[in-house]
């Protein structure tokens, strides 16, 4: 199988030298330095119309400020929002992530409001198909505990993949590989587990044998 590259974008200035690279899906955002934020509509409109020429996928991120993954209530409507707006201008997928502190302050996957914006990106209400939804690396924040109880919860709610660097932000990719496979192996198909963060041209190819998985996500992924 064809190992398929996820180009994370900020907006499109990049996104057509990606997918003439090589890159099929293109993960769209805002403000990489801080991680990625919601792109706005006219890029979000702009970048649809380029990938429909081009065969390419895009998925939208939906994260309303850097910092970072608890919500309030106006933050949620605005994610809600977010995921409308990217499903009306007909965007294949859509990118996020929810944390909540547990009763004893440890952080663990925000059930209520994933399961609210999967809803949203999936509805029957909508004139428009249902999304895919990958949940982005606030899976990183959890502990390992957290993170398996979190992938029971994503894939009974439907979520297509969860984009995961293994360990904590910065470390090589390649130190992370053993949790990588854990992850993959318990998820089981359930869904996928895509693997982020220090992955480039020169070594998807090793991840992605390593761990046995047919999706790698990244900015460098392609040689531009």
């Amino acid at each position: 199988m064809e190992l398929l590259r996820e180009f994370c974008a900020e907006n499109l200035t990049l996104a057509p030298a990606a997918a003439a690279a090589g890159a099929r899906r293109i993960e769209l955002c805002d403000n990489l330095a801080v991680g990625g934020t919601s792109p706005s509509y006219g890029v979000i409109k702009a970048a649809v119309g380029f990938a429909r020429a081009n065969n390419v996928q895009v998925m939208a991120m939906v994260r309303p400020r850097g910092g970072d993954f608890v919500y309030d209530a106006r933050e949620r409507e605005m994610m809600l929002d977010d995921i409308a707006c990217a499903r009306e201008l007909g965007v294949d997928g859509v990118v996020f992530g929810c944390v909540r502190p547990d009763e004893h302050g440890q952080l663990v996957l925000d059930m209520e409001l994933a399961k609210q914006l999967v809803n949203a990106a999936k509805s029957s209400d909508s004139a428009r198909p249902p999304l895919q939804v990958t949940f982005h690396m606030a899976f990183d924040v959890l502990d390992n505990k957290a993170q398996f109880s979190a992938l029971d919860e994503l894939a009974k709610l439907g979520v297509e993949r969860i984009l995961t660097h293994g360990g904590p932000a910065g470390t090589p990719v390649l130190d992370n590989i053993g949790h990588l496979r854990e992850l993959v192996s318990y998820a089981a198909g359930r869904l996928i587990i895509l693997p982020g963060g220090g992955i480039t041209w020169q070594n998807a190819e090793e991840v992605a044998s390593l761990l046995g998985v047919h999706e790698v996500h990244g900015t460098k992924i392609v040689r531009l």
